[in-house]
This record gives structure tokens, C-alpha cells and sequence, in this order.
């Protein structure tokens, strides 16, 4: 009896001394093909995973419920055919470890996304990913490679052994070509050439107005549409829909064929372009990508240089001259949405003389008082309300009925994966990149702990003096104010996806209380709409996105006539 105790005693310790050395497999390898380049490579390694098979994985990694999951590394000096190893330490998003994802059969894909080298003008060297035409969409840039997606499949005990292999490299992209009402201008910045150590340009498409030959007497005034970066000038077609093409559901929307309502609106615009009552203008949509975002936010900042400058001094004036426009402040009118609304109120309120007024759409946070639902001044953590029992996360994102579909922690850390040091391309990440202070290394300044969500204090204040819209208004209101009556004019949902209205409260509770002088100007709110309503209440987001171009004019034509200085050119671009 003893004997078959101690064996069944020595069978069972047998058998957990074989599991202790059967260990879990979570490392996959990545190598490049020496084909794609002959040089070291620098730049982010992102490995992603994913369940669903209607694209590939690098198309399906966003901050909403249906992301699919993305781990990511730098890699500095990588040769050909060194694989470098994705283990359960490497950071991932929704997933912190590839450990913690479930069985199952899934998508694999890799990418990197490359950087280059700058050597700054303020003396640091730093590495970034250029735009290379794309406006910074790190899924489909120009020279980065990538895998073909294939399946793998996940055990309970980790990985079977997984090698993949980048052979694939993304294509440039085609310039748009000039036509007869749009033109593309790029004009090299020396400004910016100068901070960022080589050859930068800021480039624009141009509507060029009804007669612009047939009137070479005629001088435009200028409307500047603000906005991520265009690929072309958007929302114009000289022709009727497609008839061929088929319809699209929009999600973002609930309404089916929005493709066809998009190519309809784009079409009466241009004929109402034509009309004889409207006024004759030029329209700009610029193109300001940076190594760190699709555009600058058109200020002048320490890891971004002086794109503020350099759009209102060089590439503006330069426009002007070779399409015939008026030049002078008066003239010139600046709106757009989500960023583009930032950009509008920001370049206003920094150059009060150049322009003659701002339509600012749901704007990114005017007050970091309510950096959506942070108060970078006063909260300790950005990522958890404070309680001393209870973590409850800060969402960030919302519908119009307040469903949440992302919390702030989840987007920063997606932002973290795909790249450190303000690298990830994404919104957070640009707003530091744009607001901070340089760090010695070259680098924006963290505002908070990537990770953990701790503010940084020191660099609020530095926000706060710098680029807090509504605080650098009441700071200078007495040598602002003049230039500014009748200029601001700021829309918002009340329902905005990303809690942009609480900080357009606050600014309008600045505005409406000075007096001296009074802003005269306008904030209005859209009931229960979300992002970005932009001043329409008779027609949804999805139509009112689509007439930026023509749904200011009204108020722009009663500015100028209100505004322009005597002796002003009010009539030669009045023409029919």
C-alpha cells in the first residue's frame, strides 16, 4: 500500500514538474526583406492581430469598440533580415501583453513605420516619421513596409512558432492635377526650412472664382478653410453624381448612400458658385502636415516651429499675388471644424489685424480648463476621477445620447503604442506636440504620464500662457479687444462626441461678460447634435459638414461691408 502511495505520490509530482517546463510561447518574430531597402532603418515596428476578416489588421486598430489589437516597439539601425521579437513584455492595445490574448484563430500583420532624422535648428537631433502625401496615416505612408496579413492561430498555452516577414512596401502617391477652377500651389517655407533643418513646404489647393480670366482687373478677398489635410480641394464637382456608383451606408450617420448626397452637395455648391448673386472669392484649404500630425494647428510652436508664421506671412501672401487677391486683413476670413475650428479662433486671436473673422466649429478644448472632461490645473490624474474607495475611468468619447465607446486611458495608450514621444500621429499626442514646452531631448514635454495618467503642473502653466485660447483672452483682452469686435463667432453641439462644448461654455461665459469692449460676436449651440455642428439648425451634420464653403458668406459679406476702410475695393470682384 505504501508503495502505490508513494508512486502515485512521485507520478504526480512527475507531472507537475513536466508543466513547469512546458512554458508558454508568446514571442513572434518580424524581419524585413533586404529587397525593400539597402540602409538601416529607424522607425516604429507595430505587430497587430485581429478577428476580423473584412480587411487587413493595419486598417482595423482605432479607439472605438470594434478595434481590433496592436503592439508596438522602436527600432533603431535595423538591418535586413534581424528579426526583432514581439514577447509579453512589448506594450499593446486593447491587450497590455500579447499573454492576455484569448485563444483563437487570428489575422497577423506587421508594419513599420519609418522615421527619419532632423537635426533641429534649437540643436537636438530627433527621429520622426515624414509625411510623405499622405497627411500622416501611418496605415498607408509612402515607404513603410509591411506584411501580407495570414492566420495564426492562439492556444491556450501562447503562440505556435510565428515568423513574419515585411516584403511589401507602400507606393507613392499621385499629386492631383490643376484644372480649371482648382489650382495647387507649394511654396517653400524658409521659416520652416530653417527649424527643421532642410527643405519644408506648405502647400494649398485653390477655387479660383467664376470670371477669374475673363476679369483679370478683379481682386479677391480670401477665405482660408481650416481642417485636417486635404488630399485635393473637397466638396466641389462640376458634374451630377455618378449614376454608376453605388450607394454607401454611413455609419457615423445612420443614412444610406451618403456617397451620392456627398457628390450632390459638392455639385450644387459648384453651381452655386456660378450664380450671379454670389460674391467672387478665392477659397484656400491648406496643406501644413508635420513630422507629428496631418497639419500644425497653424501656430508657432517649440517642437513644430513657426508654421503660425510661416502660413500667415509666406505662403498666404504668395497665394495672393499669383491669384489676384486684395492682401490686405480686411479681406481675409478664416473657418472650419474639430481642429480646423481650433486653428480658425487660435490664428484670429494671434494675428487680430491679418484677418477680419473667425467661424469656429467645434473647436478642439478653447479653455484647458475643460480639456474635454480634464482640468489640466486643478485635476491630479487625467485618466480616473478622484476618489478615495472607487476607479472610475473619464470617458472621451460619447454619442448623442451619451453612450460611451472609449475612456481617455484606452485612446493615450493606443497612442503609446503606436509611438513614444509624441510619435503616434494621433490627436493627443499632436496637442502635446503643439501646446508643450521642447524637452532637452528634443521632444514635446509630456503634459501626463503616458501610462498612468499624472499630470505634469509645470507644463499646464506653460499651456495655459501659451495656447489656452480663453485665458490669453481675458489676459489681453485690453490690447486685443478692438482688433477682435465682431470677429469670433464659435458653434457647438451640445452633445459633442468628445465634450469640446464644455470648454465653449466657458468661453462664452468670458465673451458675454466683457464689455469693454463687447466682443460682438456669437456663440451658438446645436440641440443634442454631435461633433462637429457648425451653426445650422434646420439641417443635420451630415449636410451641414458638407457647406462650409458657402454657409458663412451671408455673415462674411456683412462683415466686410461693416469693416472694410475707406477707400476699399468692394466692387471689382462683384461682378456677375
Amino acid at each position: 500500500m505504501k508503495k502505490q502511495i508513494f508512486a502515485i505520490v512521485f507520478l504526480f509530482a512527475l507531472l507537475v514538474s513536466c508543466e513547469k517546463v512546458v512554458k508558454p510561447v508568446h514571442d513572434i518574430n518580424v524581419i524585413f526583406d533586404e529587397s525593400l531597402s539597402d540602409t538601416l532603418l529607424d522607425g516604429r515596428l507595430l505587430l497587430m492581430l485581429s478577428t476580423d476578416d473584412s480587411d487587413e489588421p493595419r486598417f482595423q486598430i482605432n479607439d472605438g469598440l470594434n478595434t481590433q489589437i496592436i503592439f508596438g516597439v522602436n527600432v533603431n539601425d535595423w538591418a535586413p533580415n534581424t528579426p526583432i521579437t514581439f514577447d509579453a513584455s512589448v506594450f499593446g492595445y486593447p491587450y497590455s501583453s500579447l499573454k492576455e490574448i484569448p485563444p483563437g484563430e487570428y489575422n497577423v500583420q506587421a508594419l513599420l513605420n519609418v522615421y527619419e532624422t532632423f537635426d533641429l535648428a534649437t540643436g537636438q537631433t530627433v527621429k520622426l516619421p515624414m509625411d510623405n502625401g499622405e497627411g500622416q496615416q501611418w496605415q498607408r505612408s509612402p515607404g513603410n513596409l509591411y506584411s501580407k496579413p495570414f492566420k495564426i492561430r492562439v492556444a491556450s498555452n501562447g503562440f505556435e512558432n510565428v515568423s513574419v516577414e515585411l516584403d511589401q512596401v507602400i507606393p507613392p502617391i499621385e499629386e492631383p492635377e490643376d484644372t480649371k477652377w482648382i489650382k495647387h500651389v507649394k511654396v517653400k517655407s524658409e521659416k520652416l526650412s530653417e527649424f527643421w533643418g532642410r527643405d519644408t513646404y506648405l502647400g494649398a489647393h485653390v477655387l479660383l472664382p467664376k470670371g477669374f480670366e475673363e476679369h483679370p482687373e478683379a481682386k479677391y478677398p480670401l477665405m482660408v478653410f481650416h481642417g485636417h489635410f486635404p488630399s485635393d480641394f473637397g466638396g466641389f464637382r462640376t458634374t451630377p453624381p455618378d449614376p454608376k456608383m453605388k450607394p454607401e451606408y454611413s455609419e457615423r450617420f445612420n443614412l444610406e448612400g451618403y456617397n451620392v448626397i456627398e457628390q450632390q452637395e459638392a455639385y450644387d455648391f459648384y453651381k452655386r458658385w456660378n450664380e450671379p448673386d454670389f460674391p467672387r472669392f478665392i477659397i484656400i484649404e491648406i496643406q501644413h502636415p508635420t513630422p507629428y500630425y496631418d497639419d500644425s494647428y497653424a501656430v508657432n510652436s517649440a517642437s513644430q516651429g513657426p508654421y503660425g508664421d510661416a502660413i500667415t506671412y509666406e505662403l498666404i501672401p504668395e497665394i495672393e499675388k499669383q491669384f489676384r487677391g486684395i492682401g490686405e486683413g480686411w479681406s481675409r476670413f478664416l473657418y472650419g471644424g474639430s481642429t480646423g475650428g481650433w486653428e480658425a479662433l487660435a490664428v484670429q486671436v494671434n494675428y487680430p489685424e491679418e484677418y477680419n473673422g473667425c467661424f469656429a466649429a467645434c473647436p478642439d478644448p478653447i479653455d484647458f480648463r475643460a480639456y474635454t472632461l480634464t482640468n489640466i490645473y486643478d485635476d491630479e490624474n487625467a485618466y480616473y476621477y478622484p476618489s478615495a474607495h472607487k476607479k472610475l475611468e473619464v470617458p472621451s468619447h460619447r454619442n448623442y445620447l451619451g453612450q460611451i465607446q472609449s475612456t481617455l486611458r484606452q485612446g493615450n495608450h493606443l497612442e503609446l503604442v503606436l509611438g513614444d514621444k509624441s510619435r503616434s500621429g494621433q490627436q493627443w499626442d499632436i496637442w502635446e506636440a503643439t501646446y508643450s514646452p521642447q524637452g532637452d531631448d528634443g521632444y514635446p514635454v509630456r503634459i501626463w504620464d503616458k501610462k498612468t495618467g499624472k499630470i505634469n503642473h509645470k507644463v499646464a502653466e506653460y499651456w495655459k500662457e501659451n495656447f489656452d485660447l480663453r485665458y490669453i483672452l481675458e489676459r489681453d483682452w485690453d490690447k486685443l479687444g478692438d482688433n477682435l469686435k465682431g470677429k469670433i463667432h464659435i458653434y457647438c453641439g451640445d452633445m459633442d462626441n468628445y465634450y469640446l462644448n464644455n470648454a465653449v461654455y466657458l468661453m462664452e461665459d468670458f465673451l458675454e461678460s466683457t464689455t469693454d469692449p463687447y466682443y460682438e460676436g456669437e456663440v451658438l449651440y446645436g440641440d443634442r447634435a454631435e461633433h462637429c455642428w457648425n451653426g445650422d439648425p434646420e439641417q443635420p451634420n451630415a449636410i451641414t459638414r458638407l457647406r462650409y464653403n458657402s454657409m458663412y458668406v451671408p455673415k462674411i459679406m456683412e462683415r466686410i461691408a461693416s469693416s472694410a476702410p475707406e477707400g476699399a475695393d468692394l466692387t471689382s470682384w462683384r461682378y456677375q
